[in-house]
């Protein structure tokens, strides 16, 4: 069993290249225009565009919209929680009722109700939306949904 001497060590076959010698004659294969073509742009010393440039046409970056699109339905659009609705004292629950209680804002127009916490009493929802979970659990408690 021999040891690994660090006077021994060398990298694996292929994982050096040696750098790309230009402009050293026709043998070396990079003569002359060095690899570069006949002319234009890109044959010049320091002619390169900057990133993203498309020859004058507008850039991609440049034609789409910003970042930061947000949906006007949900300026009027909110949510409310199971609990939440569960400590109010009407069993009739409507938009206006959930305005009254300050649980909403005055422009919002949609609701839905999201299963968070727990309801123990009987409420019928009235032109509000509720999630899955939120139906189950409202209709468990021997109440409905109505939208």
């Amino acid at each position: 069993m021999s040891t690994m001497q660090l006077n021994t060590l060398s990298p694996t076959e292929g994982e050096k290249k040696s750098r790309k010698r230009v402009g050293r004659g026709i043998g070396s294969g990079f003569g002359k225009t060095c690899g570069r073509g006949h002319k234009g742009q890109k044959s010049r010393s320091g002619g390169s565009t900057k990133v993203g440039f498309e020859g004058g046409q507008m850039p991609l970056q440049r034609r789409l919209p910003k970042v930061g699109f947000s949906s006007r339905v949900s300026i009027i659009t909110s949510q409310v929680t199971l609990s939440e609705i569960n400590n109010l004292e009407e069993t009739e629950i409507t938009v206006d009722v959930l305005k009254a209680h300050n649980l909403v804002t005055k422009n919002i127009k949609r609701v839905k109700v999201m299963l968070s916490g727990e309801i123990t009493r009987a409420v019928t929802l009235t032109g509000i939306k509720a999630t899955k979970g939120a139906k189950a659990a409202i209709e468990a408690a021997k109440g409905s949904v109505s939208e």
